[in-house]
Order: structure tokens, then C-alpha cells, then sequence
């Protein structure tokens, strides 16, 4: 049977109501699986009826286009493929963006190569280059459009004000920013924008980059290459100050029959019909455990109790380092 759909905004695809981020399988959260392994996750993933995958030229860089194309490519003309492009790839550790129109173009060429497409499903700019006014942005992808290259446009961690600017002079189709129980910042000034103008949101990290699953050891150490070694809110400090939020769903779960994570992502799902969220996982049994949080519906007093006690938890630590944080929010 095939996965609940949903519409990601008034004029988007029509996708399975759960993406897959497919940044860790070799970028971010080391270690990392082999490739035979990364391939037959993909190839599972679409198997359970996941129809929206998500990469990007800065993941590895280029190595995560490259294993999401090989996987994919027999089943091309059944699914959406999301990647993106904005970062200067010779300073992309230290923050360094390039959204200027050349780059977009000679991007775009190397993605569609990668991915082993013809046409872009969903091309995001990653970071909002605050030296290349969003204007020029958007009308580069909207040219790309044009062209056949791209079928919709999209921005990723952007300001209200950028949003409406950049959907001016080419319709956003879909915002990806950062959104859970531990990151709702984007409720109040992001989501009547997105609610206006019928622009649909991806969340990455629904579950708190793994903190919520309900998993997490708040004592372990990270790998070289596991970015949450570098964030303050996977200092030990913090982790044991939001286990609070952890022991809520768990709760929650155990009352459900269900999974810490299964609760995070039914959360989210319950919040607007035009929200995908697309965790990303390296074991077959997450993917799994992940897919099963569509067959939970939360019912309105769960979700006002869930809301009740959320606002008494304070969440503790930032989630980027400062260098990161610069780049949302413009």
C-alpha cells in the first residue's frame, strides 16, 4: 500500500508525507556505511513508498549526488530528488557562499550529470547569499525553468522578507529549513509567510539530528566527521538539560504502542497538511521505524497536552556554531 501523500505547497509535487535526508550516508554523521549499504537503504527507501529524497553538491562535497544518482536512477520517473546549490565548495567548512548566476548554471550542469537526470526536480539555494541580491537568484532559477533544467525552485533557512522578494520574480515552491520539538523558531514569522503565499516546508533534522529518538547516550563522544561534536547543543550540559523534552516522549510512546521518534515525526506531521519533514537515517530499521510514524495521528488533546507541557522546557544550547548561525535568518 502505498505511503500517505501530501502537496508540498499550493503548486508543488505531490510526494510521500515522509522524505528521506540523505546527507548522513557520507557526510556529517560519521561513520558512515559502505556503499553497498547506502544503495540498498535507498533502494528500501523507495521500496516503502518514500518518494522525496534530498542531497546536495556540498554533501562530501559531490559524493552524495553521486550515490543518490547511482541508487536512484532506476526509478527516476517515480520520485522527486532535491538538491541544491549556494556554497563556495573550496571554503564550504568555514561558511562560504556562492549563489552568483554563473555558479547557479555550472552548479545545476554538475547536479543533473550526478543525479542522472534531465531535468532538476527541486533546486535549492542552501544558503542566502547576502552579495548577490535574491532577485538575480531567483530569476537565474526561474531561466532554468525555462529551459527545462529545473521544475521548482527553492530556498533553504530564509528570512520572511528574502522569501517574499526571491517568490516575486520566481514562485517559491518549497522552503527547507530546520523545524522540530527542540527547534520551533520558524512558527511565528516563517509560517504565515509560508501559509500566504502556498509555499510547502521541508524539515530537516525533525528528530533533533538523533537527540529525539530517545537513543542518544548523553555521554558519548563524536567520531571526526560527526558535525554534532561541533554543536553547543550536543555539549553534555545541554543534552542532560533537554532530556527533559526526551522523557515527554517517551512517555507519549509508551501510551501510543509507539516509538520516541515515531512521536517527534507524527508531531510535526500534525502541525500543517503542506509540512514533509525528511529525516535521514543509516540502518534499514530507523528507515522503517521512520516510515511507521505515518500510521500515527495524534488527536487534538494529545497534541494540547503535548503543546502544554513542551512550553514549560526550556531548550537548552545553540544549534549551530556561531560561523553556521550566520548564514540562517538572512
Amino acid at each position: 500500500m502505498p505511503l500517505r501523500q501530501r502537496k508540498l505547497g499550493a503548486h508543488g509535487p505531490t510526494v510521500s508525507a515522509l522524505g528521506l535526508g540523505c546527507m548522513g550516508l557520507n557526510f556529517g554523521y560519521a561513520p558512515f556505511p559502505d556503499r553497498k549499504e547506502a544503495i540498498a537503504l535507498l533502494r528500501k527507501a523507495v521500496d516503502l513508498g518514500i518518494t522525496l529524497f534530498d542531497t546536495a553538491e556540498a554533501y562530501g562535497p559531490y559524493i552524495n549526488e553521486e550515490l543518490v544518482g547511482e541508487a536512484l536512477e532506476p526509478f527516476k520517473d517515480k520520485i522527486i530528488i532535491a538538491t541544491k546549490f549556494g556554497f563556495d565548495l573550496k571554503d564550504v567548512r568555514t561558511g562560504g557562499v556562492n549563489s552568483h548566476p554563473q555558479h547557479i548554471r555550472e552548479v545545476a550542469e554538475a547536479a543533473l550529470r550526478r543525479l542522472r537526470v534531465d531535468c532538476l526536480d527541486i533546486f535549492y539555494q542552501h544558503r542566502v547569499d547576502p552579495e548577490v541580491p535574491i532577485e538575480d537568484v531567483a530569476g537565474t532559477v526561474r531561466d532554468l525553468i525555462q529551459e527545462g533544467k529545473v521544475k521548482y525552485f527553492g530556498l533553504s533557512e530564509a528570512a520572511p522578507a528574502t522569501i517574499r522578494r526571491a517568490h516575486a520574480e520566481q514562485p517559491v515552491t518549497v522552503l527547507q529549513s530546520e523545524y522540530s520539538l527542540w527547534m520551533r523558531k520558524h512558527e511565528k514569522d516563517i509560517f504565515p509567510v509560508l501559509e500566504e503565499l502556498g509555499i510547502g516546508l521541508v524539515p530537516y533534522s525533525p528528530l533533533g539530528r538523533g537527540y529525539l529518538t530517545g537513543k542518544f547516550d548523553v555521554n558519548r563522544s563524536f567520531a571526526a566527521g560527526d558535525i554534532r561534536g561541533t554543536i553547543p547543543r550536543f555539549e553534555p550540559e545541554a543534552l542532560r538539560a533537554n532530556q527533559r523534552l526526551v522523557d515527554l516522549l517517551r512517555e507519549f510512546a509508551l501510551e501510543r504502542g509507539a516509538t520516541e521518534a515515531q512521536i517527534a515525526l507524527a508531531w510535526i506531521l500534525a502541525q500543517k497538511p503542506w509540512i514533509v519533514p525528511i529525516p535521514g537515517t543509516t540502518k534499514i530499521n530507523r528507515l522503517t521505524e521512520n516510515v511507521g510514524s505515518l500510521e500515527i495521528e495524534l488527536r487534538a488533546e494529545e497534541l494540547e497536552v503535548l503543546e502544554k507541557a513542551c512550553a514549560q522546557i526550556e531548550i537548552v544550547g545553540a544549534r549551530y556554531p556561531d560561523n553556521l548561525e550566520q548564514l540562517t535568518g538572512r
